[in-house]
């Protein structure tokens, strides 16, 4: 049982709540049932050892049984060194701490049918909503892009339960090289933007029905006329209400979604 909420080892882990540490030791922490769950069942080779507290939890026999059954070191501690270990004020009883990894844009877009690209996205809970969501709608990759928040921010990770360990995320500085890489892999690319075709037109059209790749700006600014360039074509969600704007992830995900029913239809 680790008890001491000071210790070294603690500390160390606490730190991978830095982006800083996080790129030096290439290690990321995973927090909560749903989300440790996910990763011992779908990628247990990232796992490297989980801390969890002891009690009659209902996840607990699941997580002890994936732990071992993956060989992966499990280490009982107390409350107090669970929310020194984490950002979270009141957490839910487990954390890992999992390797990052790097995935190529032409690994990530082989034979994809659906891929989402968010660029500039800084908000932690609407990258985890979007990527979320792209898991959900059977999107085959998730790129973060630009100077997007890190994919593996602790926020991140919580916001998207366990969706990051479904599909493979990739980091590229690059827009336009995405871009490029899409349309290489064969697919359509698509901007979400209000200049854009509204949506029903596109959809009639039959633009959502091939390989699409979607690109996604910032919360505040959107995308620019340049990054608009890069892409085949930009599309507007159209607003039938009086609301001034839908949020980033409402909206990615709403066509995310047309785009999914559009390809299984």
């Amino acid at each position: 049982m680790m008890e001491n909420p000071k210790s070294v080892r603690v500390k160390k882990t606490a730190a991978l709540a830095r982006k800083k540490e996080r790129q030096e030791y290439g290690r990321f922490l995973v927090e909560g049932p749903q989300a440790v769950r996910e990763l011992l069942a779908y990628r247990p080779g990232l796992a490297e050892v989980v801390f969890a507290t002891t009690g009659n939890e209902p996840w607990q026999h699941e997580i002890d049984r994936l732990a071992s059954d993956g060989g992966i070191e499990l280490e009982r501690v107390t409350r107090e060194v669970l929310t020194a270990m984490t950002e979270t004020v009141s957490p839910q009883g487990v954390v890992a701490v999992a390797q990052t990894w790097e995935l190529s844009l032409e690994e990530a877009f082989t034979d994809a049918r659906l891929v989402v690209i968010m660029h500039e996205v800084r908000d932690p809970g609407n990258a985890g909503a979007v990527l979320r969501a792209a898991d959900a709608a059977g999107a085959d990759a998730v790129v973060f892009a630009g100077e997007s928040i890190d994919p593996f921010h602790p926020k991140v990770v919580r916001s998207t339960t366990g969706s990051l360990f479904h599909l493979p995320v990739v980091v590229a500085p690059d827009l336009a090289a995405v871009v490029a890489a899409a349309s290489a892999a064969g697919l359509t690319t698509l901007a979400a933007d209000v200049r854009g075709t509204d949506l029903l037109e596109a959809r009639s059209e039959g633009v959502l029905a091939g390989p699409t790749a979607w690109v996604f700006g910032n919360e505040a600014r959107g995308l620019t006329d340049t990054e608009r360039e890069f892409t085949d074509r930009s599309v507007k969600l159209p607003i039938y209400g009086q609301a001034e704007s839908l949020n980033l992830a409402t909206a990615a995900s709403v066509l995310i979604y047309e785009t999914a029913f559009a390809q299984r239809a």
